[in-house]
């Protein structure tokens, strides 16, 4: 039986075939549409232990790989500590010996299809770090043989794929697109959105070569929706920062406009309202206390550092990244003044903190504005506590501490509240009929600002 596959991506190298591939490329072809192949995961975090799970679910045996030994214990128990991945999943498919997690890349080897999912953080220098990347293409590269798919997902720079993984998977000898196959598909998922998850949203593809990019559609296509093949690695390293980079910009945008809007003594969230009701030419976003999570805050910086070397300055990106860095500066002084006006000082002031995760309605705390403005107002000498349903402990200046209750005591004792994060699983009347000062950053009090004078608005 052969495997006739043609990707119909609208891009000039859309001619390749499976079939016209070598033998080794042939036979992972017929191994992926048959189901038999084997995938392996490396990383289990947010991107990663969903797509495992998605994979072994259409019905391919997955390795789930991580160095941390402790999620690796909890995905063999049938444990999830991703909150869109239930428990009941992870169970049923360790029961049927479709995945299993593992901390040893021994066997990389034996595996037909390996994705990589670490994460790509930003160094202290706000330079791109890619040593996890690397680290895990020296690992496969020294047991890369004959008819095996390598697929990044970790964000990058456009020529990540081409300029790093690839000499180091050619180093032995193998020759990409005729002995093994290489790709990249940038991850897009958002966390804690049950409308587009990992099946449902559409997925790039980029390949070294046509047949790279067909055998990466084939394997994708077990469990997406909706596939995009695009006409390089490049390209589709590119999408994942354009993405961002344009939340980010308008993110860095609206920020401005709210600080604008404050010096004005106008409501910025009456303008965006007003501003949303045309049809078309605007789209909405929402000033905050910053930007937050792995991707937004770290993508453009990747675009911005790459164009850099090439003497170029991506100045609306770097704008945009000092607006967006200035926010929990704001939200402190904001409180500072807010509490001053009540004749109280900053300086001794219990705040309590609603919300340590980037967003509503997660655990993820990757990269939040709240632990910047935390670390500012106990740098200014406040006496710093949080609530989050979703983060039961955390690490604050260096000190791990614990949710508190949202209790009315708790609420009585604090001298103001910030709102940070508008989880949907918080009393905000309690909030509001208890708590002495409450500084909005999200417009969780849109209603009733304009009448309970404790209530600042960003």
């Amino acid at each position: 039986m052969s495997t006739r596959l043609t990707a119909t991506a609208p891009t000039a190298a859309t001619d390749g075939r499976i079939s016209s591939a070598s033998r080794s490329l042939q036979q992972l072809a017929n191994r992926l549409a048959r189901k038999q192949a084997r995938v392996g995961v490396i990383g289990l975090g947010y991107v990663g232990l969903p797509l495992a799970v998605e994979f072994a679910k259409a019905g391919l045996r997955v390795s789930g790989i991580d160095i941390d030994t402790r999620r690796v214990e909890q995905v063999n128990r049938g444990q999830s500590y991703v909150p869109d991945v239930p428990n009941e999943d992870i169970q049923r498919l360790v029961h049927e010996k479709r995945f299993h997690g593992t901390s040893s890349l021994a066997r990389l080897g034996e595996l037909d299809a390996i994705i990589i999912c670490v994460p790509t953080p930003l160094r202290k220098t706000r330079e791109p770090d890619i040593s996890y990347i690397v680290s895990a293409a020296q690992e496969i590269a020294n047991s890369l043989r004959k008819g095996q798919l390598i697929v990044l997902e970790s964000t990058t720079y456009p020529g990540t794929t081409d300029e790093v993984i690839l000499p180091m998977l050619e180093r032995g000898g193998l020759k990409v697109g005729r002995d093994f196959s290489l790709a990249f598909s940038p991850e897009r998922i958002d966390p804690g959105n049950t409308s587009y998850t990992t099946r449902t949203i559409p997925k790039v593809i980029g390949g070294i070569t046509p047949v790279c990019r067909q055998l990466t559609v084939l394997l994708y296509r077990q469990i997406i929706t909706r596939v995009v093949p695009v006409s390089s690695t490049r390209a589709a390293e590119m999408v994942k920062l354009l993405e961002n980079t344009f939340r980010a910009v308008n993110i860095g945008l609206v920020n401005e406009i709210a600080l604008i809007c404050h010096r004005l003594e106008l409501d910025v969230w009456e303008v965006i309202e007003a501003a949303k009701t045309k049809p078309f030419g605007f789209m909405a976003f929402y000033p905050g206390p910053g930007i937050g999570g792995h991707c937004i805050p770290s993508d453009p910086i990747y675009l911005a550092w790459k164009m850099r070397a090439q003497g170029f300055e991506a100045r609306f990106i770097e704008l945009a990244d000092q607006m967006n860095r200035y926010m929990p500066h704001y939200v402190v002084d904001r409180t500072a003044a807010a509490l001053n006006a009540r004749r109280k000082a900053l300086n001794g002031a219990r705040v309590l903190l609603l919300g340590l995760a980037y967003k509503p309605d997660v655990n993820d705390t990757r990269d939040s504005p709240a632990f910047d403005v935390a670390r500012e107002l106990c740098e200014r000498g406040a006496e710093v506590v949080y609530h989050d349903p979703y983060v039961p402990q955390a690490e604050i200046n260096g000190r791990v501490v614990r949710s508190v209750p949202l209790s009315v005591q708790q609420l009585k004792q604090a001298d103001c509240v910030i709102v940070l994060t508008n989880h949907t699983r918080v009393d905000y009347e309690l909030i509001l009929r208890h708590a002495p000062l409450i500084v909005d950053t999200r417009n969780q009090y849109k209603r009733t600002a304009h009448t309970n004078q404790h209530v600042t608005k960003l």
